[in-house]
């Protein structure tokens, strides 16, 4: 039988929050969203503008929209504006800093056949901490419950205890999720019990948790409707690339949630096995 043995993973205080803008709507939106975040965690932010041509440097609107982010959060703010490419700087800068966290606005127009290859798949794939992505466009000032996607792959207990943390943060409730394909009766018996097992742990730190299963031929669609039914305000998943092709919960699963998501996402990076890393140098 399978145990929960939670994997230590912790949100270090006084770090750096990424937020790539490009001055869209959704990247001033992404801005707006970090703000609770950063004055709970006493972090710093940093906007992060990559341009293309000298022509579109912006040091000027930059200056002012760093000021004014300041004003409005209560936060340190500055900001960065280097040249080249959007996704390649966000991740190369977010390693020169250590950031303890990306935040990036997306499109809305953006679809998962577009970004698979190149763009913002590339970026949480890469990412050296985790990437919260914005796509839609009202969200709640704070967060009163985060759904928590849960298969029985060793990489989704590593976010339990981010998910707590985050809750306690917030005065959140976690809604934990399992997601089985209805044709394995195995599978889902074994991820029952083990739900069940998750839910009292993180009821024991505290924290108000229920837990639900559902049969679905489609992940990401299942996932996202349950939180819009729920009204939930984050949605937290791993970053899981290279699985087998027995795991039913694939990483193009979690790619497709960013993808149709209109709720905040959280993508954890895996734990290097040789060493458990903190939030001060990346929650993965």
């Amino acid at each position: 039988m399978l145990h929960y043995h939670p994997i230590p993973m912790q949100i270090k205080e006084r770090g750096i929050i990424l937020i790539p803008i490009d001055f869209t709507k959704q990247s001033l939106a992404a801005i707006k969203q970090s703000y609770n975040l950063a004055k709970y965690t006493h972090s710093k932010l940093v906007l992060l503008h990559v341009y293309s041509s000298e022509k579109d440097e912006s040091v000027e609107a930059l200056t002012k929209l760093a000021k004014q982010t300041e004003q409005e959060s209560g936060v340190p703010t500055e900001f960065k504006n280097v040249k080249g490419d959007i996704y390649a700087e966000t991740d190369r800068m977010a390693e020169e800093l250590k950031a303890t966290l990306i935040i990036a606005g997306l499109e809305s127009h953006m679809k998962f056949r577009n970004i698979i290859g190149s763009s913002a798949s590339k970026l949480i794939r890469k990412a050296p901490c985790p990437v919260i992505t914005i796509r839609g466009h009202e969200h709640r000032d704070g967060c009163e419950n985060i759904l928590f996607p849960l298969d029985l792959s060793p990489e989704t207990r590593e976010k339990t205890d981010v998910a707590i943390q985050f809750a306690k943060y917030f005065g959140a409730s976690i809604r934990i999720l399992g997601v089985f394909d209805p044709k394995d009766s195995d599978y889902e018996n074994k991820l029952l019990a083990y739900s069940h097992q998750v839910k009292q742990f993180i009821k024991s730190k505290g924290i108000s948790c229920t837990n639900k299963s559902i049969p679905t031929n489609n992940i990401a669609e299942s996932v996202v409707d349950y939180a819009n039914k729920i009204e939930a305000d984050l949605i937290m998943i791993m970053n899981k690339p290279g699985l087998s092709v027995g795991e039913f919960f694939k990483g193009t699963d979690s790619q497709k949630i960013v993808d149709i998501s209109n709720i905040p996402v959280m993508t954890i990076q895996p734990l290097k096995r040789e060493s458990v890393m903190s939030f001060g140098t990346g929650l993965s």
